[in-house]
């Protein structure tokens, strides 16, 4: 696939389009391609009308998992389809509502888009690998810890089971598993941004940084926008599958208290708590060898890069 000249239309849905990483992505087509024609269904349940300052598109408040698309939508309305909409919130244990919103949501969608088999990129995460404690790569084992790592799983399942039917052979489903995405157009997650942004918050209050002990936990911290470039590459994938999406390299909560107090200009000590968590993860870093043979992908930030960009971006904001 290959976008469209000056004078084509590109369409594009985007769902979760309210929601961090989407709104980047909705802003991202908005502002790279040519002619794009964006809709953005949302409940805003997660998401936040600031992030889509500037959307020129169709706004569809509705519920993935119970849209009547026919009502609002054609399957040929659309060349491309990025699925964000999700219950991103690992905090939540309700198994029933985790899964039907997530799940079912997804497959609404692919009964949708089947008419047509318009490409679809859809958000996986990292949480469907568990707590594994080493460098993960796509073939690995799938060992969730929590229900929301499982109910990743389970779209991924269901992607395989649509291409597994002969007509859909070709169609191309594409997952990104998203690590530990941080930056721009979070805050209005509160307790569920990123950790970068939590310690940002205690540290502009003067407050000393708070992580559990001893602060060495690693994660991969991927820029929001370097995930979004890694989804649209995904997009353009000549063949599918799925996509790790992170950073590449682990770097200790530790590390992120130091790049903080350098971009801030401080000297705030951490304070080591205890962990509550059994499904706490130890260590996250992706291996990205696929992605980037199979997408050309190469994050343009790391943790140091990224968090003095973030930073000043906070900065300017107020």
């Amino acid at each position: 696939m290959t976008l469209p000249g000056k004078n084509a239309i590109w369409r594009v849905l985007v769902t979760g389009g309210a929601g961090f990483i989407g709104s980047r992505l909705v802003r991202r087509i908005e502002t790279e391609w040519e002619n794009a024609d964006v809709t953005v269904i949302d409940d805003f349940r997660s998401g936040d009308f600031h992030n889509l300052e500037g959307f020129r598109g169709e706004l569809i408040a509705k519920d993935m998992a119970t849209i009547d698309y026919k009502k609002f939508l054609q399957a040929s309305d659309f060349d491309a389809i990025f699925h964000l909409a999700s219950i991103t919130d690992t905090r939540v244990m309700d198994q029933r509502q985790m899964c039907w919103d997530n799940i079912e949501s997804f497959r609404k969608l692919l009964e949708f888009a089947r008419i047509k088999q318009t490409p679809i990129t859809y958000a996986s995460s990292a949480a469907t690998y568990g707590i594994d404690g080493k460098v993960n790569v796509e073939t690995d084992d799938r060992k969730p810890a929590n229900v929301y790592g499982f109910s990743k799983v389970q779209l991924e399942n269901l992607a395989e089971k649509y291409r597994r039917e002969p007509d859909l052979a070709n169609w191309k489903i594409n997952a990104v598993r998203y690590f530990n995405v941080y930056g721009p157009h979070e805050q209005h997650k509160g307790p569920m941004a990123s950790m970068i942004y939590q310690l940002y918050l205690q540290m502009t209050q003067g407050k000393r940084p708070r992580v559990f002990k001893s602060g060495e936990q690693k994660r991969d911290f991927v820029h929001v926008d370097d995930a979004v470039s890694c989804t649209l590459l995904a997009m353009h994938s000549a063949k599918p599958g799925v996509f790790n999406t992170g950073s590449g390299e682990a770097r200790s909560f530790n590390d992120v208290i130091e790049q903080l107090n350098k971009a801030l200009g401080t000297r705030l000590e951490a304070e080591y708590i205890d962990n509550p968590f059994a499904f706490f993860q130890p260590f996250t870093q992706a291996d990205l060898t696929r992605s980037k043979d199979e997408l050309g992908y190469e994050p343009k930030y790391n943790l140091d890069t990224g968090i003095a960009d973030y930073v000043k971006w906070l900065k300017g904001r107020g």
